[in-house]
């Protein structure tokens, strides 16, 4: 039983924890490169990264942007400057630098805004020549830190295929810049990767891999609760195959078709229905004790709902078009692996409790219970965070600026 109260404990901790509509920035860091030796540094910064909890805070808006002074303005350029400065260090190997960047107010990927809605960034851009003799190109997320920092390289337009999601305490791969330099070192540094654009699919791969994982294990706290209620319903093995099976099927289904831009769905409908279907899920192991086939239509429908969810994130990446299907399929396989520790963890838990009688009285009914409350709780929460709630919010920007 300690087991089960210390799970319930950590639950009613996590209850205040809002998962929101907005995904949870990154900082992507793309670097132009040219036959010529000429380079362009772009390092894109949302707002959202300035406060404590980005989740919860609404998207500086186009609208809220035209209306703000030329001071507010300039003090987000400033506060991105800093922040650049205090996460992201940049280096042409051996040498640390410090890119001089002029900044100007963007959407995503550098795109000018458009409608009143789009979200602003506050986009960075330098010019430089990489020096004679440089052996490479990489840069380091620095701690302490909150937000992870991608890093992408073009060749003369071409996007390289590999990718770099860095966590705080990380340093990126080595980009062998020697083609671009006279005289050029001797020997490429060991271990850097080539500059031919089509060389490092497989660390791409492994990159999206750990993100999908990370987006399960720690961040997906409402992925979590879902499996986890897919898991109380029956320790059978079959069963539980079914419903794993279905529900991986039904997300990958809906995360494909919404990262390549088939399907699209705001985040505002598809996040409170998720939240719903934890909840949903959870009474119905209370209700409905004993697992039927009526259990898989329920999970195909949540799971290609929770596919939303997850191509919101990976849609957020804004992965150049060559690289979509490896970033797609190590994702994808990320979350699988995420769902599969959640499951061994929940076995590890319980495993003890043979029987069944007492596993669904001292284990199902409590456990489900309290999903079912964070469930609810979230529903409401996400319903009355809706576009309109927000508006209020966002009209102060302000708040964007000061809150640190």
């Amino acid at each position: 039983m300690r087991s089960l109260t210390k799970l319930l404990a950590l639950l009613t901790l996590l209850l205040p924890l809002s998962v929101l509509a907005h995904p949870i920035p990154d900082i992507p860091v793309r670097t132009y490169f040219k036959s010529d030796g000429t380079a362009v540094i772009r390092v894109e910064v949302d707002p959202r990264c300035f406060v404590e909890d980005p989740e919860q805070e609404p998207y500086l808006t186009k609208r809220v942007y035209d209306d703000s002074t030329k001071k507010e303005n300039d003090e987000l350029i400033k506060q991105t400057r800093e922040y650049i400065k205090k996460h992201i260090k940049f280096y042409f190997q051996p040498l640390p630098i410090e890119p001089d960047f002029k900044f100007s107010f963007t959407s995503f990927d550098n795109k000018p805004p458009k409608e009143s809605e789009d979200p602003i960034m506050v986009t960075g851009e330098w010019s430089t020549k990489v020096p004679n003799g440089i052996e490479g190109y990489q840069i380091e997320s620095l701690k302490p830190g909150k937000i992870d920092v991608q890093f992408l390289n073009f060749i003369d337009g071409e996007a390289h295929k590999t990718i770099n999601v860095l966590f705080p305490g990380e340093k990126s791969f080595l980009l062998d810049l020697s083609k671009l330099t006279a005289p050029a070192p001797e020997q490429p540094k060991e271990g850097a990767v080539s500059l031919d654009p089509d060389t490092g699919t497989g660390t791409t791969f492994l990159t999206y891999l750990r993100w999908g994982f990370v987006h399960v294990i720690p961040y997906g706290l409402d992925h979590i609760l879902f499996v986890l209620g897919l898991y109380f319903l029956s320790r059978e093995w079959r069963p539980l195959i079914y419903q794993v099976s279905v529900f991986t099927v039904a997300h990958t289904i809906t995360l494909g078709l919404a990262t390549m831009g088939v399907v699209n769905i705001s985040a505002a409908v598809i996040e409170p229905i998720i939240a719903l279907s934890i909840a949903y899920v959870a009474v119905e192991n209370i209700y409905r004790p004993k697992y039927t086939h009526w259990r898989l239509l329920v999970v195909l429908i949540f799971g290609l709902i929770h596919g939303l969810g997850f191509a919101s994130v990976l849609g957020d990446k804004n992965l150049p078009p060559s690289l979509l299907v490896t970033g797609l399929i190590g994702f994808n396989i990320g979350v699988e692996f995420g769902q599969l520790a959640v499951i061994a963890l929940a076995f590890a838990v319980t495993a003890w409790l043979k029987d069944a009688e007492k596993y669904r009285r001292y284990v199902v009914v409590p456990g489900s219970a309290m999903i079912a409350v964070m469930g609810l709780y979230w529903t409401v929460e996400r319903v009355f965070s809706s576009p309109e709630a927000e508006e209020q919010e966002a009209s102060q920007p302000a708040a964007v600026v000061t809150n640190q």
